[in-house]
């Protein structure tokens, strides 16, 4: 259900029988030449529509900028702050709670705003305890991911632009992905681009941290179903909490 398309003489009926809403959660900024500026809102939107088909959740209208300080100096990346991003989300929990929402899931397409998506959720905690609030980045993945990967991972937590986020968009957004521009650019991330702020221009000059020609549908489609599946199965579980708090 999408939520922007319904009407307010229907839907407060509709949130009390669902009481979950999910926010895609993205970013504009640089994916290499072979994926566009939206990659991040392309995946958070489609992922959030298939986990809504299986929990009867809402899905509430992309939030389309997110924290990308590492590759604002790209072209085409527009940054935003943590601390914008905290407020707006907070500000946003607080409406929904008061609008009879009990679950509120972001469902992140973008590593860079992790941080702010889990100061906010403890935010909300705080302020509403009975509200149950999920931060979701492609969880459970690790073994179906290194099962279909062909190349060693650029960096122990990153993936961009490359042969596993490739492949997520040919699953989910084929439509937007253009093959015949994909790069092979596996950069040396330094240890020290772990602890002080680096730009990813320091390391990279395409923002693809991997093999991008390796990317296939069918790797996409193993992945993002362990994801989903993890997903709906940790929502259910946030519902069943709620309902047990009742």
């Amino acid at each position: 259900m999408k939520f922007q398309f319904e009407n307010s003489y229907e839907v407060k009926e509709k949130i009390q029988k669902s009481q979950i809403a999910i926010l895609p959660i993205g970013a504009v900024e640089a994916h290499g030449p072979h994926l566009p500026l939206g990659t991040d809102n392309l995946l958070a939107e489609r992922l959030s529509e298939r986990v809504a088909e299986k929990t009867g959740a809402f899905v509430l209208p992309t939030l389309p900028y997110g924290q990308v300080w590492s590759l604002k100096n790209f072209p085409g990346s527009i940054n935003i702050s943590n601390e914008t991003l905290i407020s707006l989300l907070v500000d946003m929990g607080i409406s929904l709670y008061e609008q009879g929402f009990r679950v509120f899931v972001m469902l992140n397409g973008h590593l860079g705003n992790a941080v702010a998506l889990k100061e906010a959720a403890r935010k909300l905690y705080a302020k509403f305890p009975d509200f149950r609030i999920l931060y979701l980045f492609y969880p459970g993945i690790k073994k179906v991911t290194e099962e279909v990967r062909e190349t060693k991972s650029s960096h122990a937590t990153y993936f961009h632009a490359c042969e596993i986020e490739t492949s997520y968009m040919l699953y989910l957004a084929e439509e937007y992905v253009d093959m015949s521009k994909a790069i092979t650019d596996i950069p040396n991330i330094p240890m020290s681009a772990d602890i002080t702020p680096t730009p990813w221009e320091e390391f990279t000059s395409s923002a693809v941290l991997g093999d991008a020609k390796l990317a296939t549908k069918e790797k996409g489609r193993k992945i993002i179903d362990a994801a989903i599946e993890n997903m709906v199965e940790l929502i259910a579980g946030a519902k069943n909490q709620m309902n047990r708090r009742k």
